[in-house]
């Protein structure tokens, strides 16, 4: 794979606090450092290791191990992240001889993406709406948006989003704090990332970040968000070192991307899924041609894509390279940062012509009457 040469964890946020604070433009003239190294990675080619991975995804939506839907995956040392707060939560796996380590990230909890309650489900859903949407989901004057960075029609405010991206309470903020502590625990050990939905983007965007093995499973779109993270891509990437493989499958309009519109079951939950691109790889399972399966949102659940897709194929999907994609094309999206503040004086004067009309018609300049919004009609 292609990494960068220092990847210590305090070196990446040191990078990504630079990037939030600079354009796109500015960071094209950052020079990183990368190289090709041997990497321990999943073979995802492999059923087992598939399905294995699957049921880590899955585990990290069980509060108690061992009980309820847990499903054991033969590894005797897990203990769970997040448990003790309402955010982002998940497990880490470590395999006997703690060569090998795996992190788990919870996705979305709620009755129509993963079919069960729980007490992060608004934190999850702003989340969502922040990662996957074009801005802030301001997807209708009856919504309220999760950011203050829509502008006005059709324009959003770029650099505002990102700033809320990397806010401390935002959960790449908490999947990368996470990823930190592992390797402070595990600093020899190969260490990968997984997730389903939510839990599976935040594991392509934490794998991005920090140049390591990332397996998602019905992840929505990410390519967006790890653009507006300015994560480091490694210039000229090789198809095989890419590092980052989303498993799904046609029948789930999450993963698609089909998930949006008004009449959509996401839009009617409050979920403003607008993303479609994928970055790394796709691994596609097409039960809509093979198994006669209809498309529905309840086709995203983890446990179905388990039982009745992963394991109802003798092989695991091919993955191949992510085709071309624009997310958000109808939107504009405009650097903040750059539109001009006025002063304290132009600020005085603009209120100012709101009172008195800047060119009176007669010789005193006395406004005698104003109408509705401040503009003299009379001297």
């Amino acid at each position: 794979m292609l990494r960068l040469v220092d990847r210590d964890p305090d070196m990446i946020e040191s990078y990504l606090n630079f990037a939030s604070e600079h354009t796109t433009e500015e960071l094209t003239k950052f020079q990183l450092d990368w190289r090709e190294e041997p990497v321990v990675q999943p073979n995802t080619t492999d059923r087992d290791t598939i399905v294995t991975l699957a049921l880590m995804s899955s585990n990290a939506y069980v509060d108690i191990p061992d009980t309820g839907d847990w499903r054991d995956v033969g590894w005797n040392k897990t203990y769970g992240h997040g448990w003790n707060e309402t955010g982002l939560r998940g497990y880490v796996f470590i395999s006997d001889d703690e060569s090998q380590v795996v992190i788990s990230f919870k996705g979305t909890s709620g009755a129509y993406i993963s079919g069960g309650a729980g007490e992060t489900v608004e934190q999850d859903r702003d989340n969502d709406n922040l990662l996957f949407s074009c801005c802030c989901a301001r997807v209708s004057y009856l919504w309220t948006p999760v950011c203050g960075c829509f502008e006005s029609g059709s324009t959003c405010d770029q650099r505002c989003i990102e700033r809320e991206l990397y806010n401390k309470d935002r959960y790449f903020s908490a999947a990368s704090n996470i990823y930190r502590n592992v390797t402070n625990m595990y600093p020899n050990a190969s260490i990968w990332v997984t997730g389903h939905s939510l839990g599976g983007a935040l594991s392509a965007l934490v794998g991005r970040a920090y140049g390591v093995p990332a397996v998602s499973f019905e992840a929505p779109g990410e390519a967006m968000a790890a653009k507006r993270l300015h994560l480091p891509f490694p210039p000229g990437l090789p198809e095989y070192s890419e590092m980052v493989w989303h498993f799904g499958h046609t029948a789930d309009p999450i993963f698609m991307g089909t998930c949006n519109g008004s009449g959509s079951s996401c839009f009617v939950a409050g979920y403003a899924m607008e993303s479609q691109c994928h970055s790394g790889k796709q691994c596609v399972y097409d039960p809509v041609t093979d198994l006669g399966w209809h498309v529905n949102i309840m086709n995203h659940r983890i446990h179905t894509v388990i039982d009745d897709v992963i394991l109802a194929y003798n092989q695991t999907a091919k993955c191949v390279k992510s085709p071309p994609c624009k997310d958000c094309y109808n939107w504009n999206f405009i650097d903040g940062d750059k539109k001009k503040k006025p002063t304290d004086t132009e600020t005085i004067t603009t209120t100012a012509s709101l009172i008195h009309d800047p060119e009176p018609t007669s010789p005193d300049g006395k406004c005698k009457k104003w109408n509705w919004y401040g503009k003299c009609i009379q001297y």
